[in-house]
């Protein structure tokens, strides 16, 4: 037991000495401060107790940060969750396809703040209005070969479309689009949300909310056949 204790008492002084000669040794290894047992007394050893102290201050002013963050994440998701379920009545309440036309597209400017939609139906129903956001291509899919990649995906599409796409769905306004929403209505058609913004639908975009508008249009629309 003696040797062993010699052993251990002499390991000690080696670590005591070497951290002599590398104070900065815990600024470089913050996680070991975290492991070491202080005394309660008065001492050198205080300063390394304010330091450990410090370094939990600063981990709970990241973890109030990011609690903050969370919360602020979840506030937005719930406001879009609301704002999705009331655009949805609003389609289901139209008396007929027109007004349901509508709806959609007066929703998303108005609840979404969307600054250009556009809706291409694969089939050319009566009594369909004249609209600058409203286009029909009666042959279907298989006449727009410039959206061919994204029927066949058929997840939503976020950034910056391509000209000929852009200029198939927006005609004019097309120049003045800085990003957009591509969304696949089913077999009933497209429907393209953009903004003058380039930052505002991006890439990395969650489409988890435009996938639930996506539905709720589609199934709106599918009413009339």
């Amino acid at each position: 037991m003696a040797e062993l204790s010699l052993k251990q008492g002499l390991e000690g002084m080696d670590v005591a000495a070497w951290l002599r000669h590398h104070p900065n040794f815990l600024k470089d290894f913050p996680d070991i401060a975290d492991l070491l047992r202080i005394p309660r007394e008065k001492g050198p050893a205080a300063s390394l107790a304010s330091y450990q102290i410090e370094i939990l201050r600063e981990r709970n002013r990241e973890l109030g940060e990011r609690l903050h963050q969370l919360i602020e994440i979840a506030t937005k998701n719930e406001q879009l969750a609301v704002q999705v379920h009331s655009y949805t009545l609003a389609m289901l309440r139209a008396a007929d396809l027109v007004e349901t036309l509508r709806v959609v597209v007066a929703g998303l400017h108005e609840d979404f703040h969307t600054d250009y939609v556009s809706l291409l139906l694969f089939h050319d129903n009566q009594g369909l209005p004249q609209e600058p956001w409203l286009h029909v291509a009666p042959g279907g899919a298989s006449t727009l070969p410039v959206f061919k990649d994204f029927l066949q995906r058929g997840d939503p599409l976020c950034g910056r479309l391509a000209e000929d796409k852009l200029d198939a769905l927006f005609g004019p306004q097309a120049t003045a689009v800085q990003s957009s929403a591509l969304l696949k209505l089913g077999e009933l058609g497209l429907l393209a949300i953009a903004s003058k913004d380039p930052h505002h639908f991006h890439p990395g975009l969650s489409t988890l909310f435009l996938k639930l508008i996506t539905e709720a249009v589609t199934a709106a629309l599918g009413r009339y056949p």
